[in-house]
């Protein structure tokens, strides 16, 4: 069951890295369909950029992560709040064929924190 729970982990973790590093990249380096979406979405190029750069921040954490588990807990922290943005903003604006992305890392912050041995909540 242990191998099983490392597994789920580490491919959670890798594919909520893929998402955030590409979303961050693009936003950043200002893909052309990229910044298409996020003015659709109501956000000019400052606003889409910041975005861009805070997320490439908690990517970057995560990255770190791997060698640091609380730089890695940090970072899934971290970005949670624009999971939860992305998929709140896609679902207003009713762009179904995009929120599929949003909705699983919503789920997979909780899965990677659920199965990660250093991270504990203490009420």
């Amino acid at each position: 069951m242990d191998t099983i729970k490392i597994a789920i982990h580490w491919l959670s973790y890798a594919y909520y890295l893929y998402v955030f590093a590409y979303a961050s990249l693009f936003k950043v380096f200002q893909k052309e369909s990229m910044m298409q979406s996020m003015r659709s979405l109501g956000f000019n190029k400052t606003w889409t950029i910041a975005i861009g750069v805070f997320e490439l921040i908690g990517v970057i954490l995560i990255l770190i992560g791997i060698f640091q588990p609380q730089y890695k807990n940090a970072g899934i922290l971290f970005l949670f709040p624009f999971a939860i943005g992305a998929f709140t903003t896609h679902m207003a604006h009713q762009e179904y064929n995009h929120y599929y992305n949003s909705l699983i890392v919503c789920i997979l912050t909780i899965v990677i924190l659920a199965t990660d041995k250093a991270f504990r909540i203490i009420l």
